[in-house]
């Protein structure tokens, strides 16, 4: 992949990071992290991998999936 395309998600997932620490809704907050932490885990795979990323990004996401899903249910 383009190296600058690869810096475009990096610095895309930052913005949707701290993005997620603006918004008051819970719901919201974790769509928008869900959606950093995604763009981080492409950056990862484009980057090297860069399993630092890759790894706790990767969890994070599957936790707000999972809080998300959970959420609808109650």
């Amino acid at each position: 992949m383009n190296p600058e395309l690869t810096t475009y998600i990096g610095y895309s997932a930052s913005v949707f990071i701290v993005l997620s620490f603006i918004l008051k809704d819970v719901r919201k907050i974790r769509i928008v992290n869900m959606i950093g932490c995604i763009c981080f885990v492409i950056y990862g795979f484009f980057s090297g991998p860069l399993w630092p990323v890759i790894i706790p990004n990767g969890l994070i996401c599957f936790i707000q999936v999972y809080h998300l899903l959970l959420g609808k249910k109650e």
